[in-house]
């Protein structure tokens, strides 16, 4: 394919990648970094939407496929070095990164103490769950947005969106079950789970097997990736597994929670199975 002039003068790496960072267009504030190939930084000039390429899924995906949270672009700059993209622009819904706040960069380095530490100083505007799950997902589950220091922002890589809205892990299915079962009072409209509720079991057990399926890919990406050759993919694909599980199991108490069955009463399956052979356990069934 015989690239415009205008793209021959950027520099790719040898990966055929360049960095680019999301910038607001009205405050400057730094939005989010993701990567783009050729065709994605094409496409975003042609159709002046972000459009990137997802490392871990070796594929395009335009910012907002699963979020709604698209990016009008209204300049596109190359640093002096014609190694760097910054994309000035208008980001729908307020929200840039997969942990539902307005920046990807929302931590920040306390140095008054006497040891640095990283502090979080943004509040988070949306629950993950609602935005990534109240759109259909693609093939690119939540766009990664981790795009640089998220999904989307394929930085992907640290920590889950629970965590991240700092819920209680010691007690996280707990909350889970409690906020499932408060959904199925809730409008089909107002978030995500009441949806699924609402299009009934059948609709809920096809996300158990979407969420399995892609599951069974992301295991498969990892597999085929070498720490040693190459970290940064290692660690998005890492974090793509964990991802993906969490949305399996995230489905599960869906179902789970469609007949009113509460997660203590998988635990305390798994905790009677502790000491027994497996393979007896099988042959007894």
């Amino acid at each position: 394919m015989t690239l415009p002039a205008w793209l021959t003068a950027v520099t790719f790496n040898d990966d055929g990648l360049i960095p680019a960072i999301a910038q607001d267009h009205q405050t400057g504030r730094i939005l989010m970094m993701a990567w783009m190939n050729a065709e994605a930084l094409q496409l975003t000039a042609q159709t002046q939407t972000a459009v990137y390429f997802s490392r871990s899924r070796a594929k395009l995906w335009h910012k907002g496929e699963s979020s709604g949270h698209t990016q009008t672009v209204h300049d596109i700059r190359l640093d002096c070095d014609a190694d760097v993209i910054v994309l000035s622009v208008t980001q729908a819904g307020g929200i840039a990164c997969h942990t539902g706040r307005e920046s990807c960069f929302y931590q920040r380095l306390d140095l008054s103490g006497q040891t640095p530490e990283w502090q979080t100083v943004d509040k988070v505007l949306k629950d993950p769950a609602d935005i990534y799950h109240s759109h259909e997902s693609t093939s690119d589950t939540h766009e990664t947005e981790n795009t640089g220091a998220n999904t989307d922002s394929n930085t992907i890589q640290a920590q889950s969106d629970i965590a991240q809205a700092q819920v209680d892990r010691a007690s996280v299915l707990q909350q889970l079950d409690s906020v499932l079962a408060e959904r199925k009072q809730a409008d089909a409209d107002s978030s995500y789970v009441a949806s699924l509720y609402a299009k009934g079991l059948n609709k809920i057990l096809e996300k158990v097997g979407e969420e399995s399926t892609e599951s069974i890919i992301a295991a498969k990406d990892f597999a085929n990736c070498d720490e040693s050759t190459d970290k940064a993919s290692y660690d998005e694909a890492r974090h793509e597994l964990i991802y993906e599980v969490a949305d399996v199991w995230f489905h599960t108490l869906v179902g789970l929670a469609w007949f009113d069955i509460e997660s203590d009463a998988v635990l305390n399956e798994l905790g009677r199975r502790f000491g027994l052979s497996g393979i007896d356990e099988k042959a007894a069934r």
